[in-house]
């Protein structure tokens, strides 16, 4: 089971993620964030309260990172899996 909420701030659009993030809800999380995306605002993604993500579920969020949208997370677990996968600048660079 997961929940999918939409919040307009000053900054952009929030879309909240709570439960799981699996390969069940994978088609409906892309294009409702692909939707948010073609408005040209700013997207953020916050994964609250998330129980499980799969590895479909890591896949959707580096492709959705991949098309500028930040992840915000709260919980250790889950922000534990978004800092494996935002890009990190190395020292020379």
């Amino acid at each position: 089971m997961f929940h999918v909420g939409r919040t307009e701030e000053q900054s952009g659009t929030v879309i909240t993620i709570d439960g799981k993030l699996s390969h069940d809800c994978i088609e409906f999380v892309e294009t409702y964030c692909s939707q948010e995306i073609s408005t040209g605002k700013p997207v953020a993604l916050f994964l609250r309260d998330l129980t499980i993500i799969d590895e479909a579920g890591r896949a959707l969020l580096r492709r959705l990172t991949a098309k500028g949208v930040r992840l915000l997370a709260s919980g250790v677990y889950t922000s534990y899996i978004v800092q494996g996968l935002i890009p990190t600048k190395d020292a020379d660079g």
